[in-house]
This record gives structure tokens, C-alpha cells and sequence, in this order.
């Protein structure tokens, strides 16, 4: 199938041609799920444009025609600005929807949502605590999560003893893990009391359990794991556990701003 748009423009035309995007894209800003998602979606015949099943790759443009199912999505819809939620995440609970064991999940304590659903910007794992940050627009979750945009992820770490120089010279060099070299761009020491320690470490990549593997392949335990800050975003110090706040319009827009990303 060509791109939907290709149907407008009549042999010998010369209008000038609306500016059109990738279906997927709209999508995914639309709020319906992630890119890659919204592929899926498509490549599993779900969506139509003017009709017709759409393929992986179309473009539209305010002209067309697009469900998903019996839902209409709107070209201009996707330009709405979109919705970003803040939740502190206390350990015990999994950033996922569906579950085999039945834990608590972060999504039962957002608000819930009709036409769209909150998609997680990275995840944390069941015993980490800290900054998770929603969004309703796919393609800013891709923003902020894609490794080519290099997002620091800044995490409050507690271990068992205390880094020798030659470990944290290891941890900020780069530690070999099974799927990877992994470094840590920034590694600061917070104190401590007797055998438990504090320290402050920046990285730019979200891989599964990756601090806690970095430092149990230094040698060391880690005993309490939070994150702090994702990106521009911080923790706001008056957000409590197991709770979550909205951004209003100015704080989306300058979080846009700073992540040059244009909704």
C-alpha cells in the first residue's frame, strides 16, 4: 500500500502538498503506546487510513482518516500537549501492568486515563526505589529512553562496606557485565555509618538491574538502590513515597524545552 497521502495529488497537481508524518509516530504521540507498539499495532491490521488497512510506514496528513478500531485518531489530536506524571516509587511494587505473582503494580496508583494510557519512561526494578516518570505521548517516552540521546539516569546507591580506590577507579573506567561494558560517568562518596555507605552515581543507559550488577561485579552488595533524578527531571523532596503529582503546562512545556523535543 502507498502512503495515504500519495492518494491526494492528482495527475498534473500543483498544490502544495500538506505537510505529512509517520503513522506510527502520530500514534505513539497520541498516546495510544510506545513506537514501537504503535508498529505492532499496525502490522497487525488494527489500524485503517481512509479505509484501507494501514501498513508499517504510511504517512498521513490532516486529511486522512485513521482508526484504531472503532476509535477515530485525529492529526491535530496529537498536537495537544502532552501529559507527564511524577510518582516515587517505594520497593515492592513492579513497573508493569500484568503479573503472574499478583504484586502490586506502580500503575494502580495513577490516575486513570480513557483515551490514552501512561507509558513508563525506564523502569526500576521491584526492590528499587525513587523517581519514576509517566507520559501519555510515545514519542517523548522514546526521547528521553533512547540510548542515542544519552539521558543520565542519577541514582542514590547504598552498599555493605566501602569502595577501595581500585574499585571505583573499575566502576568509572568500565566493569565487564554479560551483556556489556557498563561505566559509571559519575561516581561521588555520600559518608556513611558503621557498615553501610553512601554514594551518588550518574550513568546514561537504563539496561535491567544494571547498578546493582555493576557493583556486584566491583565486589560489593548493594543494600538499598534509589533513583533520584532521570534527565532534567529530579525527585521533588516533597513528594512522598507511593505518591504522584502531574507537571503542569509550564513545567511539560520546559521539559520539552530542555529535551529539544517539540509536541
Amino acid at each position: 500500500m502507498k502512503p495515504a497521502s500519495a492518494t491526494h495529488s492528482g495527475a498534473g497537481s500543483t498544490s502544495t502538498q500538506p505537510v505529512t508524518q509517520k503513522l506510527h509516530k502520530i500514534l505513539a504521540q497520541a498516546g495510544l503506546g510506545s513506537r514501537r507498539e504503535m508498529e505492532e499495532l499496525i502490522a497487525s491490521g488494527q489500524v485503517t487510513i481512509n479505509g484501507k488497512t494501514a501498513q508499517v510506514g504510511d504517512r498521513i496528513d490532516v486529511r486522512d482518516v485513521v482508526r484504531v478500531g472503532k476509535r477515530i485518531i485525529h492529526f491535530r489530536s496529537a498536537r495537544r500537549l502532552p501529559r507527564v506524571m511524577l510518582y516515587h516509587k517505594p520497593e515492592g511494587e513492579i513497573v508493569s501492568r500484568d503479573d503472574p505473582q499478583g504484586r502490586p503494580s506502580v500503575f494502580d496508583k495513577l490516575p486513570q486515563l480513557r483515551s490514552s494510557k501512561w507509558i513508563a519512561i525506564g523502569r526500576l526494578d521491584y526492590n528499587t526505589s525513587g523517581l519514576l516518570v509517566f507520559t501519555t505521548d510515545g514519542e517523548l517516552a522514546n526521547r528521553l529512553m533512547h540510548p542515542r540521546f544519552e539521558v543520565e539516569r542519577e541514582y542514590a546507591v547504598r552498599i555493605i562496606g566501602r569502595l577501595t580506590p581500585e574499585q571505583a577507579t573499575l566502576l568509572t573506567s568500565g566493569v565487564a557485565l554479560e551483556d556489556g561494558v557498563a561505566k559509571f560517568d559519575y561516581l561521588s562518596d555520600e559518608g556513611g555509618e558503621g557498615s553501610n555507605h553512601w554514594y551518588r552515581v550518574i550513568l546514561k543507559e537504563g539496561r535491567n538491574r544494571e547498578v546493582r550488577r555493576m557493583f556486584e561485579a566491583a565486589g560489593m552488595t548493594v543494600s538499598r538502590l534509589m533513583r533520584v533524578r532521570f534527565g532534567p527531571v529530579n525527585l521533588p523532596s516533597r513528594l512522598k513515597r507511593g505518591k504522584s503529582m502531574e507537571l503542569n503546562e509550564a513545567e511539560i512545556g520546559r521539559l520539552l524545552e530542555l529535551v529539544g523535543y517539540k509536541a
